[in-house]
């Protein structure tokens, strides 16, 4: 398999969950503002939608979404317990935090990484991130990771975006729950792998 991914991207997600999983792969940096693959590849032609991450099967099929993507990889070794069985209730559990991730923390970042965005309108992005952390922090409060006490790749997921934060200045401070979360999933080696691999 091949990764590809841009460091710090939410694609870092992906890459944690590969490690995490025990599997081989390789990688390939891109530079998103060019759509230029690491050996000059027109990301493009890779993907027409153009944004990590990318994950190119052995078979030559590439799979898109982060959502999508993290599940392959959890079924790909299913004795790493990275997802819950297909059918379980608690498959749908991480579908749905899967789900709220990428709808309602991940692209609630975006905006603030657009310069042409006004600040007034990043203010609501702000409040709706709040609103989305009080609800991860509520289950954090009670649980090690968002499904009990066993990593998933939805946690893979939620440390990636939620490093975003410290760019966009918002304060963890008020979601002590949050805040040792990464600080936990900071210190797994399959994260710090992936972290020392991309070069953050």
């Amino acid at each position: 398999m091949k990764l590809y991914y841009t460091p710090g991207a939410s694609s870092l997600a992906t890459h944690i969950a590969l490690r995490e999983a025990g599997l081989a792969f390789d990688m390939e940096k891109v530079d998103l503002r060019e759509k230029k693959t690491e050996s000059g590849k027109d990301f493009y032609q890779v993907s027409a939608k153009g944004a990590v991450p990318v994950l190119q099967l052995d078979n030559g099929q590439v799979l898109t979404e982060g959502a999508a993507v993290l599940q392959y990889v959890a079924d790909q070794a299913p004795g790493r317990k990275l997802a819950p069985e297909p059918g379980n209730m608690q498959r749908y559990r991480l579908m749905e935090w899967l789900n709220l991730i990428a709808t309602e923390l991940h692209k609630n970042y975006t905006p603030f990484f657009n310069p042409a965005m006004p600040d007034p309108c990043k203010e609501i992005f702000r409040g709706n991130l709040n609103r989305y952390y009080d609800v991860v922090e509520s289950q954090l409060s009670q649980t090690a990771f968002l499904l009990g006490d066993t990593f998933s790749v939805a946690d893979a997921y939620l440390f990636t975006v939620t490093r975003y934060a410290d760019f966009v200045g918002l304060d963890l401070a008020k979601w002590p729950s949050l805040q040792a979360f990464q600080a936990r999933v900071n210190l797994r080696p399959a994260v710090l792998e992936a972290l020392k691999a991309e070069r953050l």
